[in-house]
């Protein structure tokens, strides 16, 4: 997906928040404001909008010093995603069509995102989340795909959805390859946030080799791209990986919530619907 001109204030937003988090001096602050005007005038509209936040996120770390700004963000929302595991597990574990509503949860999850929607309610969009229509559902394609794949692999988000992930691999009942990002950015998981949302448990977790807030295949390592070419289902979650994966080919499925109008306009849903989609599927 290609960068518009809608997601510019965005990324000052997005920065303003991160450089927030990292420090409480305005003067900094204003400087990586001031760094991220001139790397905006540079933008090429292109390349995908995760391309442009992953140096956008570089600029909040080079001037504040700080590597990880939303580190104690991410062990809240992963703490606070683990206290309601139990009665998650309890809510597929009854549900009529198990898979399904477990792929509901994963979609909820997703809500978790202090990028697109630093002011989230997680447990009131759970139960939104489990009721309502999906505005794209290839799940039966999703669920047919799933009872013959061999190679599956799971390309995360963000941290603490990371256990609503978790409760998916479980459903599915398969062997999991759950790829988490190469560095801390934004709030989206690492491999030590995977494995500290239990996912180690349940699945094999490795590094995408990406440092943006997607998966840009050009910036992933060779082992993973080895793993993404042979996959016989690919589960790409949340919006930075739909923003980066969303023109690649193959057996992708895209589970997001719509938090924007630039990815709800893409995707020809409206703000807030939630999503399966199949990537060579047609809308």
């Amino acid at each position: 997906m290609k960068t518009y001109l809608d997601c510019i204030p965005c990324f000052f937003k997005q920065a303003l928040f991160a450089a927030r988090a990292a420090v409480d001096d305005e003067a900094i602050i204003k400087e990586v404001l001031d760094r991220v005007g001139m790397l905006v005038s540079k933008i090429p509209l292109e390349s995908s909008p995760p391309e442009t936040g992953k140096e956008v996120y570089k600029t909040v770390r080079e001037v504040t010093g700080v590597d990880d700004p939303f580190k104690g963000l991410k062990e809240e929302s992963i703490d606070k995603a683990l206290a309601l595991y139990p009665s998650l597990k309890e809510i597929v574990t009854k549900a009529k069509d198990p898979l399904e509503t477990a792929v509901r949860l994963a979609i909820a999850g997703n809500v978790i995102d202090f990028g697109a929607n630093p002011d989230f309610e997680l447990e009131k969009d759970i139960q939104k989340v489990l009721h309502q229509e999906r505005a794209i559902n290839h799940y039966q394609a999703f669920k047919d795909k799933l009872a013959s794949a061999r190679r599956i692999l799971y390309v995360g988000d963000n941290a603490g959805e990371t256990v609503f992930d978790k409760i998916l691999i479980e459903a599915m009942g398969r062997p999991v390859i759950f790829a988490a990002r190469e560095r801390p950015i934004i709030n989206d998981a690492t491999t030590e946030d995977a494995i500290r949302s239990g996912l180690g448990e349940v699945a094999t977790v490795i590094s995408s080799g990406s440092d943006a807030p997607g998966t840009v295949l050009e910036g992933c390592s060779d082992d993973f791209l080895d793993l993404f070419k042979g996959a016989d289902l690919i589960i790409s979650k949340g919006q930075g990986n739909y923003e980066t994966l969303s023109t690649e080919k193959g057996p992708i499925f895209y589970l997001l919530k719509a938090k924007c109008p630039v990815i709800a306009k893409d995707l020809g849903v409206e703000v807030g619907h939630t999503v399966i989609k199949h990537g060579s599927s047609p809308i």
